[in-house]
């Protein structure tokens, strides 16, 4: 496949994806994505998770350059250390979305990303398995929302997932987007925004074509970096949506998938060869 097709950038999402269960890669994977980089092929991480979560692991991997976070709202320059592009929610839209969703689901909690700050709820926080990073900001989601909304994310202690995902999706209607990364929170974002939108806007700028994109990825947020990349890639541990979606399936992310995936694409020989 790499005769007949030209790979320039390997857009990666990070947990279930590249990360093994443990949040470590694998001497294997590392070493792949080294041989890519030395291709001189753009290694771009794209994941739900905030700059502060992703930049030392950037670093670690010695990836450089952009990382997409939040779903796409957010575009972060590693190199430069500073926020590239931003598409957030207006803070009058996201105040009438917690109202709204108060309304139909009492009890539910929320938690914002606003550019590079964290703030939540105390109901949200006693939720949460995640610690609160710092200089975050505790209170009422309504008081919050005092400036734009890179990412909201709705909890609730006793509605079931499947429940609180597609009751979110309905009051959010057509006026955001709503997505989530596993089991957990439900995540809403302004409309349009997802990772395939800042996906196609940073590759504009590097000046790549979708063609020579190869994107990873394992669950529903996945999906439009797939379907947008020329060839879409999932895991095999991956959401039956993300696996519908892909043009290929590799290995699961315990198994490497995406080092094999790419040593196939690239032509990079394995390493026990």
């Amino acid at each position: 496949m790499r005769g007949n097709r030209t790979v320039r950038l390997v857009a990666t999402d990070l947990d279930g994806t590249l990360l093994r269960a443990d949040g470590t890669i694998s001497p294997r994977t590392q070493r792949t994505l080294e041989q890519a980089r030395e291709m001189g092929v753009e290694v771009v991480l794209v994941t739900a998770r905030p700059p502060r979560t992703v930049c030392s692991m950037a670093s670690g991997l010695g990836i450089e350059g952009l990382a997409i976070c939040c779903n796409g709202a957010l575009v972060y320059d590693l190199e430069r250390e500073r926020v590239s592009a931003h598409s957030p929610l207006e803070p009058e839209l996201a105040r009438r979305l917690i109202r709204d969703l108060r309304d139909r689901l009492p009890g539910c909690a929320f938690a914002l990303e606003m550019e590079l700050i964290y703030a939540c709820e105390p109901a949200y926080r006693s939720l949460s398995t995640t610690s609160r990073p710092e200089g975050s900001l505790l209170g009422d989601a309504l008081e919050l929302c005092s400036g734009p909304v890179t990412k909201l994310i709705v909890r609730h202690p006793s509605v079931a997932f499947e429940t609180l995902y597609e009751v979110v999706g309905r009051v959010v209607g057509g006026v955001a987007t709503v997505t989530h990364s596993g089991a957990g929170p439900v995540e809403i974002s302004a409309l349009g925004v997802h990772k395939a939108h800042a996906l196609e806007r940073s590759c504009a700028e590097l000046g790549v074509a979708r063609d020579e994109v190869v994107a990873f990825g394992d669950m529903p947020n996945d999906v439009p970096m797939l379907e947008w990349a020329g060839i879409g890639v999932a895991v095999a541990n991956a959401h039956p949506d993300v696996l519908a979606a892909a043009s290929l399936v590799t290995c699961t992310n315990e198994e490497d998938g995406v080092a094999a995936a790419l040593e196939l694409l690239l032509g990079i020989p394995h390493p026990t060869l």
